[in-house]
């Protein structure tokens, strides 16, 4: 009986571990009426696809297969959705293919399918959710409202440009202007990006404003454009990418989520950003890519704005093995939003407003998250460590956090007494900050800037190739006076990377390749530092010109073991003719680094509003 009884009891736990390896529950997308490879409206399937997944969120885990094809999401039967994203336009409200929300432990396997979207949408957002990962899927708009130009001819003498427009069609000339015509929507463009026909940005052509005197069909598609300045400089062969600075939407949406992956993603075009993520903790993108469709995509470029933008996040910011190209604007941009203090109430409260008019109407902040503040003139952080915490948070404008601006918030401890409504001081929320990891990436042939980080915690930036970015390859900023963004750095790691030829072209913040430059009206009076405890090691500079770093308002910075190497494709033309341009530092080394032009301090290195003391540089090579 007892043997019986063990053999029994056996039994029952290996049939307990089977039951545990049964692998998750799978659901399938045409089961819910989708089709690959046809132009029906996917967008049905979808919302089919999300009420089950809504019924069924408590059964555990669950992937969604997609099978492999290509499939079309039109506005037509689209959710429509009202929405606050950081640094969009907020215009409401906004069609959106796929809506995740206030899911968890759900997996969208699109295996190397194709999601095509049409007319102005959030191709996937992900709102209120946790554990989410979706893999193996590209997304791209059928007719971006980017539109190019071909140069055909150029005339120099008379000022007329003949250039084929892409995509074909989908255009009207009306009254001598240039009128692009979407699903849904038109506009004239005001500005172009400038390629050369390698789809890098041309050389020092930044922004080129697009208002020629007249625009004639010659046949269709092809353009004579008369009265733009640019046929000066224009050749045949070049391309010019019409666009305006309006950003509705992002290819992916993440919003207060936790514990969200992205792995082997493509997003090919955004009328806004690649992907942006607010309020969320954990967030990994693996082999997530915002690039062309390949070597012969007809396209030069890909996303309105950033590839990923990540607002007022916290834990961890992973973000590896990614491809970034052809974008309007950086590859990462990692901040939180400063709150502007315009009233104070008593010793507790205060009444602090969202001051950029793209970056309002989410949550800012919640109880018990410990808050900062600082001078926004001298950007300055008020008290020695002081802090003070969150009692009670609550929006005056709306009903809630969602679509308000401003708030009246209650603190633990007293207010500073220095702290006023005069329009002069700023709120951080230090408990919405991440680390970033940000290795293995390809940047190339974007515009503005490659990486921007304003985190206090750790940050590693390494093994990153940045080839050809228009502007400084990497930023740290912090601007409690224009943008908002916070904040100051404190433990930067950058290493072992390659920078090809960035900077060749002058964008805001842009002073050197590395470029660390927080926006400080008042500098000269100011007492306390910014950023600090930064790391720039082993990389390779190769490059055509000469300001390789700069910093502003920066105590520790360490430039060690880096090679700089210099080449002949562009001929040198930065404002900046130093090497390293320090204003307002202190506690910088720069030592063991390889010259392939001997170090010369006297004329490499500027120093002001700085003791030259603190400053140590030797054993360069």
């Amino acid at each position: 009986m007892h043997v019986l009884k063990n053999i029994f009891s056996g039994l029952i736990f290996l049939l307990f571990l089977l039951a545990g390896c049964k692998t998750a529950n799978v659901v399938y997308l045409k089961d819910f009426g989708a089709m690959p490879d046809s132009r029906q409206n996917t967008a049905v399937a979808a919302a089919k696809l999300v009420q089950f997944l809504q019924s069924h969120k408590d059964a555990g885990p669950l992937t969604v297969h997609v099978p492999k094809g290509v499939y079309h999401f039109y506005e037509t039967d689209a959710l429509v959705r009202e929405y606050y994203i950081s640094n969009h336009d907020q215009d409401n409200p906004k069609k959106v293919g796929i809506e995740l929300k206030q899911l968890k432990n759900i997996t969208i396997d699109g295996n190397g399918s194709t999601f095509i979207f049409h007319g102005r949408m959030i191709p996937l957002a992900i709102l209120h959710s946790r554990n989410i990962t979706i893999k193996n899927i590209s997304f791209d708009f059928e007719l971006p409202a980017l539109r190019q130009l071909n140069v055909l001819e150029a005339n120099k003498n008379t000022g007329e440009v003949i250039a084929e427009i892409y995509p074909k069609a989908n255009y009207q000339i009306k009254n001598n202007k240039l009128v692009v015509l979407g699903e849904g929507y038109e506009f004239e463009p005001s500005v172009a990006m400038a390629f050369n026909e390698n789809k890098r940005l041309t050389y020092i052509r930044r922004d080129v404003g697009f208002s020629p005197r007249t625009v004639e069909e010659v046949r269709p598609d092809v353009l004579k454009i008369s009265g733009w300045k640019e046929a000066a400089f224009t050749s045949p062969g070049e391309r010019y990418v019409l666009r305006t600075y309006y950003r509705p939407t992002p290819g992916i949406f993440v919003s207060e989520s936790k514990d969200i992956t992205l792995h082997n993603v493509k997003v090919h075009y955004a009328e806004g950003m690649g992907m942006l993520a607010q309020m969320s903790e954990n967030i990994t993108l693996d082999s997530f890519a915002v690039a062309l469709k390949g070597k012969d995509d007809p396209r030069y470029f890909t996303t309105q704005a950033d590839a990923t933008h990540f607002s007022a996040c916290k834990g961890k910011i992973i973000s590896r093995n990614g491809l970034y190209e052809g974008m309007a604007d950086d590859a990462i941009n990692v901040h939180g939003t400063y709150l502007r203090v315009v009233k104070i109430v008593n010793g507790h409260t205060l009444h602090a407003r969202y001051m950029h008019p793209q970056a309002w109407g989410f949550k800012w902040g919640e109880a018990g998250d410990n808050v900062q503040f600082i001078e926004s003139a001298k950007m300055e952080l008020v008290g020695d460590n002081y802090t003070n915490k969150i009692k009670i948070i609550k929006p005056l404008d709306k009903p809630d956090d969602f679509g308000a601006r401003e708030f009246e918030i209650v603190f633990e401890k007293p207010l500073p007494a220095q702290v006023s409504a005069d329009g002069t001081y700023g709120l951080e929320n230090l408990a919405w900050t991440p680390e970033v990891y940000f290795t293995n990436n390809i940047i190339r042939n974007n515009r503005a800037r490659g990486a921007l980080f304003s985190t206090p915690k750790k940050v590693v930036c390494s093994d990153n190739i940045f080839d050809h970015t228009h502007g400084t390859a990497i930023l740290l900023c912090g601007d409690c006076n224009g943008w908002f963004e916070t904040g100051a750095c404190k433990d930067v790691e950058i290493s072992n990377n390659t920078f090809i030829n960035a900077l060749t072209a002058n964008y805001q913040f842009t002073n050197a390749v590395i470029s660390i430059y927080p926006e400080i009206p008042d500098l000269k009076n100011q007492r306390k530092y910014f950023h600090s405890g930064i790391v720039i090691k082993d990389n390779k500079f190769d490059m055509f010109d000469r300001p390789v770093l700069y910093a502003k308002s920066t105590n520790g910075l360490r430039f060690e073991n880096n090679t700089i190497v210099y080449n002949k494709e562009f001929a040198p033309f930065h404002w900046n003719k130093h090497l390293f341009f320090f204003e307002k530092v202190r506690n910088v080394v720069i030592s063991n680094n390889k010259f392939q032009k001997i170090l010369k301090p006297a004329e490499d290195v500027r120093i002001e509003l700085s003791d030259s003391a603190t400053i140590k540089i030797g054993n360069n090579q």
